[in-house]
């Protein structure tokens, strides 16, 4: 009866960016000389999405209770996905749903550090405590509110992932996990734009709606190219293969990202271009790292 509701809700088009970072970390195991177990690898990614699916579950459940979602203008990139405002009687089975893949994710956890030792264990809390905190508590916490959506991407689910398939820390996901922490954390900001008004009246405490929209687009910039530095000096330095330099092959469309956010800031209907190809740079850039990775030569 509600499965349109529940299946609107879990965003689906927002879970590709899981299997990007988790081939990321995937990656990062192989370049450190671990074999990646096909079936280890498959119970990895089913946690992450669980995760993230629990993470956008959440977010729609908190978003209807607060009244954002009748406030907000919704756009292909942000304000929800509107399905609990079109059908209200949903919001349990959301909110069953996030808890349910929230616990699938944790005896996913539970079961990797059992086979492949404690080394998980730090990554695997931390990622758990922001799915429950993120819409509750992060968003209301400005530099959190920024930091955390990379952090997630970024050094949680690219090292978790390399971690949960070695059973050890390797210099080369970290390193890996600076360019997702910097694009995702960017990815959210731009996509928090056109919500600045809306979140505004329900205590919402986020950059662009503190600092203003041009001076968050500055600050895009800023993450992009962090993200694209990190991932230069990871090849220089000798920790990343030569082949994931293959993801700079991007830099001409972070390049219109950025200059896009500055020039339109303010003006929210030419923006949705933009923020479209963000979600490609986004995408296209941990991938591009994995897969010319594998020829490190």
């Amino acid at each position: 009866m509600h499965a349109r509701a529940l299946i609107g809700a879990l965003r689906l088009p927002f879970l590709l960016l899981t299997p990007v970072c988790v081939a990321l970390g995937a990656a990062s195991a192989a370049w450190s000389g671990h074999a990646v177990a096909p079936a280890t690898l498959a119970l990895v990614l089913a946690g992450a999405l669980a995760a993230h699916a629990s993470v956008n579950l959440f977010n729609e459940w908190f978003d209807f209770r607060s009244g954002l979602d009748a406030i907000t203008s919704r756009t292909p990139f942000s304000g929800g996905s509107g399905a609990l405002p079109a059908q209200p009687a949903a919001a349990p089975v959301v909110l069953a749903a996030a808890l349910a893949t929230l616990g699938f994710s944790g005896a996913v956890g539970l079961w990797l550090l059992a086979t492949r030792g404690p080394a998980l264990l730090p990554l695997g809390l931390a990622g758990l405590a922001l799915v429950v905190a993120y819409t509750p508590w992060v968003t209301r916490r400005p530099l959190l509110c920024l930091l955390a959506p990379g952090l997630g991407f970024g050094p949680l689910m690219v090292g978790g992932s390399q971690v949960a398939l070695s059973g050890v820390h390797e210099p080369a996901a970290y390193v890996a996990s600076l360019v997702p922490l910097g694009l995702v954390s960017g990815l959210l900001l731009l996509n928090q734009f056109p919500d600045v008004e809306a979140d505004r009246q329900v205590g919402r405490r986020h950059l662009p709606l503190l600092r203003g929209r041009p001076w968050a687009a500055r600050l895009l910039g800023a993450l992009l190219a962090g993200a694209f530095g990190a991932l230069a000096l990871g090849v220089l330095a000798g920790v990343l293969p030569r082949g994931a330099a293959l993801g700079l092959a991007t830099l001409p469309l972070a390049w219109s990202v950025a200059r896009g956010a500055r020039r339109h800031a303010d003006d929210l209907p030419a923006l949705l271009p933009v923020m479209g190809r963000n979600v490609a740079l986004v995408l296209l850039t941990p991938l591009l790292m994995a897969l010319g990775g594998v020829w490190k030569g």
